[in-house]
């Protein structure tokens, strides 16, 4: 009953709220940031490093700290060629303040890698806010920022240490920046673009380029291409000064750029470009193979809660695509999407520089009567706001009984009444309440973060492998000990253990590594323990078994048990 109570008089509160924050855009952006804060911090600094790329990034950031040289990127002793250096020095910098600021073993600490990324996606939802105000008012604009920070996709990339929520920022404020230019043009703007607003969508661009190279400047120079066609002509583009912006880049960018290439003779570009990007384009890399059309199927996952109101505002930006507002947003959206679709490697992130576009796209449906709540299989579109998290719900509990025997009990009441407010989601669309349904989401949105990342993530032990193992370290009894893993070698255990973390090919190296002087540590995965125990007696050696960890690597999809043992 309390519940009902609260679900009933929740569109009030939503007013109330609403009206006090979008009369000014400073209380705007406070409560944007608080509800971003809501949605991104549960589990921020609990969850372990996501193998694969997270600890690569932060591993190799730790190393530019251990070795003051912050050209060149590294993990461990192999080139890591792939992004420009940008996410490293954020990080680098975030490390150093931590370590400054007395934080314990801030080396090792992966939530101050991720502080880039709770920065950049807490931008994002900012600078969606300011992006949306050339396209509706400032209450539908503080909606638009909200649902990007109940985003899911964002809130993962928030929690992760690498580059999409920084690069989703840039995106994000060059875009915006590219939207007055052409609104103003078209007279379809109901304000006069700043003057500063070349040097918005230029810094975006620059920072961008250092963060993950061209992709930037691919999402917004296709939809110039489209937009200049349309227009049969670039004089709209001259507000932004091509001249001056250029420079800027070059400026902001071309020292590092420099650095490495003189640093590695030009290796750099052959394998950041040759080998990744271009890799990328004519191979599915690292397993990320996915067939044209996947984005569009896993769309109601990554852009949930908001993802099924968007699909309904498809008719209305077809029926409308020739206006300088509509037109402007399918430019941002199309082209790339092709191209993201194109490509044979998937990853989800890929396409969260567009999610913006699309939530402008559903406010102008919603404040334009474009969502037709009557059309056939509307309400059963609606439904998928309830039947996404349910089924994650079935995932979670699932994995957990399966995986260590248990269910998240502590997140259990906040998934059911996360339950309980899609449901209320669906039926404040069906009685036509648009905005307080989308302003549901949003609330349904925090509930499942703060489950899932602060209670049911956590309590799956077996996923934790690497912090596990690294703690056996600490038990071993003595100082300076040399470290190798035979066969469980994920980029999450050298950022825990060590840079000279050693990899041994077979347990025959392990053994002989134990054999070496001075305090000797050995990770030795079971499907190498035979021949790890027929090397150690052939050599007369006695290591004593500290523990046996057992776990699952989501990576290869495996059980494990994996032995520590230690000499002398």
């Amino acid at each position: 009953m309390v519940a009902r109570i609260t679900m009933v008089s929740l569109t009030p509160a939503i007013e109330r709220i609403t009206s006090f924050a979008s009369a000014s855009h400073l209380r705007a952006c406070a409560l944007l940031f608080l509800l971003a804060l809501a949605a991104f911090l549960p589990g921020f600094s609990t969850l372990q490093p996501l193998d694969r790329d997270e600890p690569r990034f932060a591993q190799a950031s730790k190393q530019m700290l251990e070795s003051g040289d912050f050209v060149d990127i590294r993990f461990q002793a192999e080139a890591r060629h792939k992004k420009p250096v940008g996410i490293y020095w954020l990080q680098s910098a975030a490390v150093s303040a931590g370590e400054a600021l007395g934080v314990p073993q801030a080396r090792t600490q992966i939530w101050l890698y991720r502080l880039p990324s709770l920065v950049g996606a807490v931008a994002a939802v900012l600078l969606t806010y300011w992006a949306l105000l050339a396209f509706v008012s400032p209450p539908l604009a503080l909606l638009g920022g909200a649902l990007m920070a109940a985003c899911v996709l964002l809130g993962v990339e928030a929690r992760i240490a690498k580059t999409d929520a920084v690069l989703a920022a840039c995106a994000v404020a060059t875009m915006g920046a590219l939207a007055r230019t052409w609104l103003d043009w078209t007279r379809s703007l109901a304000f006069v673009p700043s003057r500063w607003n070349w040097l918005i969508f230029w810094g975006a661009t620059a920072i961008g380029l250092l963060i993950k190279g061209p992709i930037v400047p691919m999402v917004w120079g296709l939809a110039m291409i489209v937009l200049c066609v349309s227009e049969r002509g670039v004089r709209w583009l001259k507000p932004l000064r091509f001249g001056p912006g250029l420079l800027l880049c070059l400026i902001v960018v071309l020292p590092w750029f420099i650095a490495i290439m003189m640093k590695t003779g030009g290796s750099f570009f052959a394998e950041s470009v040759g080998q990744d990007m271009l890799g990328k384009v004519a191979e599915g890399q690292e397993k990320h193979w996915g067939p044209p059309g996947l984005y569009l199927l896993v769309f109601f996952g990554t852009y949930w809660p908001a993802a099924a109101f968007a699909a309904m505002a498809i008719p209305f930006a077809w029926v409308r695509r020739r206006e300088p507002q509509i037109l402007f947003l399918l430019a941002w959206i199309i082209p790339s999407w092709i191209v993201f679709e194109a490509v044979p490697t998937k990853l989800p992130h890929y396409v969260l520089p567009l999610y913006p576009a699309i939530t402008a796209l559903l406010l102008l449906a919603l404040v334009n009567g474009g969502i037709d709540r009557f059309r056939r299989g509307a309400v059963a579109t609606a439904a998928l706001v309830l039947l996404v998290p349910l089924a994650l719900v079935g995932v979670i509990l699932y994995g957990n009984w399966t995986l260590d025997q248990a269910l998240p009990y502590l997140a259990l009441p906040l998934l059911v009444l996360m339950l309980l407010v899609a449901w209320r989601v669906v039926a404040a669309f069906r009685r036509g309440d648009l905005e307080g349904a989308l302003w549901r989401c949003v609330l349904a949105s925090l509930l499942l973060g703060a489950g899932v990342y602060g209670f049911a993530v956590e309590s799956l032990r077996s996923l934790k492998l690497s912090p596990r193992l690294a703690a056996t370290v600490a038990t071993a009894g003595c100082t300076d000990p040399k470290v190798i893993t035979a066969g469980y070698r994920e980029p999450s255990l050298v950022f825990l253990t060590g840079t000279d973390l050693a990899m041994a090919p077979d347990g025959a190296a392990a053994a002989s590594f134990l054999g070496q002087p001075g305090c000797r540590i050995a990770f030795v995965e079971k499907r190498f323990a035979a021949e790890f125990q027929t090397a150690i007696s052939q050599a007369g050696m006695t290591p004593r078994l500290l523990t046996t960890l057992n776990g699952f690597n989501l990576n290869g999809g495996r059980r494990l048990e994996i032995a520590v043992f230690v000499r002398p």
